[in-house]
């Protein structure tokens, strides 16, 4: 088995998971990322010919309800529970505040 993936490359990847990895953590993850990608060069070598791909593992074709857009009437039940309503809409908190903008 050879190496594929060095420390660095293992701080690289995990800074961009946004991540931090300790000096003792990191020679792990290293043999651990090493270990995966030497599996799936094995798998790669899984003589495959004549077997056909496997797209679901169900025989069901789909179990979704169709889309349907529904007015339930519920509008004025809703803005009752909301703590403040303001022209038939729910208010709330500003979040970004424009006014500081220069």
């Amino acid at each position: 088995m050879t190496e594929k993936v060095n420390e660095a490359t293992t701080q690289h990847i995990a800074g961009l998971a946004k991540l931090k990895l300790t000096e003792e953590q990191l020679p792990k993850f290293t043999e651990q990322l090493n270990d995966m990608l030497n599996m799936l060069d094995e798998l790669g070598t899984v003589d495959t010919e004549g077997i056909e791909p496997t797209y679901s593992v169900t025989d069901r074709i789909n179990v979704l309800r169709e889309d349907v857009a529904d007015n339930w009437g519920q509008r004025d039940t809703l803005l009752a529970n909301a703590p403040e309503t303001t022209d038939g809409l729910i208010r709330v908190p500003t979040i970004i505040d424009e006014s500081e903008d220069k």
